[in-house]
């Protein structure tokens, strides 16, 4: 099952085409994503019989998706959870629990967006798998994390590293939150629709030239390990968002350091979920 979140309202994506959940349920789920999280199990229901029904949907514009969760309690995001990422900002790996912070709500956007370039802005990219949480988990196993989680979608932690890493003690969720950093999407995917959900491939292109590829099987930290260990801290709610963590290859581990310049487009995507296409722009000076 994959549901969308398409002009603010909750729809279905079937191929191409999108039903809309309050609608085709009467009115029990949406028109908002919020509420259907919080009630995930029963929608969960309905969703699996309402997708073999006959109902009639719209084209996608993707221009008008949104974040597929966007407007969580919590946002967490997870640093230094590939062991080669690791090494190229010059750390060690994370042994019991990686760096997280998080990214303010209103750097959410949906799958393709302009993104405006802070002035002097060194702006990096970095691909991420993104976990939603579908029901309130607190002090969960490993073992059972897979059953808190309402699925998974594409993000791209984007990154403005000047504000990011300026003394004299790094802004990580400031530098990561600006307008348009957080592109998510094009659609939550459930993890029934993947072959091997602890597996997929995930990478992104900077004006057609590879800057990262890499798959989740590499995560120090899996999707069930973070939230097992997240969740002994606080509890998770439905809605919530997980940014997994980045494979290697940001512009700011290279040499020389490469970051977006105005002009340029990032093509991101991960395998069995769907891809994100970013353009960007210089900030106005007016």
């Amino acid at each position: 099952m994959r549901i969308a979140n398409l002009g603010g309202r909750a729809v279905l994506v079937h191929g191409q085409c999108a039903i809309d959940i309050a609608t085709a349920s009467e009115g029990r789920f949406g028109p908002d994503l919020s509420p259907i999280y919080e009630n995930w199990d029963a929608f969960r229901a309905w969703a699996d019989a309402a997708e073999h029904a006959d109902t009639d949907g719209v084209e996608i514009d993707r221009r008008a998706l949104g974040a597929p969760s966007p407007a969580p309690r919590q946002t967490f995001a997870i640093g230094l959870n590939y062991s080669a990422h690791a090494a190229e900002s010059g750390f060690e790996s994370p042994t019991q629990i990686p760096p997280v912070f998080t990214k303010f709500v209103s750097s959410f956007s949906g799958p393709d967006t302009e993104v405006v370039i802070p002035t002097g802005g060194t702006v990096d990219w970095e691909v991420e798998l993104v976990a939603v949480i579908g029901r309130t988990a607190a002090k969960v196993s490993e073992a059972d994390a897979w059953d808190y989680v309402a699925g998974l979608t594409a993000g791209q932690d984007i990154s403005e590293r000047s504000s990011q890493l300026a003394g004299p003690a790094p802004q990580f969720s400031l530098g990561k939150s600006f307008p348009g950093f957080a592109p998510m999407g094009p659609w939550l995917v459930t993890t029934d629709e993947l072959d091997n959900r602890d597996d997929l491939e995930l990478g992104c292109t900077l004006d057609g030239e590879q800057m990262q590829k890499g798959r989740t099987r590499e995560l120090i930290f899996s999707v069930p390990k973070l939230i097992s260990k997240l969740s002994h801290t606080t509890p998770l709610y439905p809605g919530d968002i997980i940014f997994t963590g980045t494979p290697a290859g940001v512009g700011v581990g290279r040499e020389p350091k490469r970051f977006i310049q105005p002009g340029e487009r990032l093509d991101s995507w991960i395998e069995g979920i769907g891809e994100l296409h970013q353009t960007f722009v210089a900030e106005s000076e007016e």
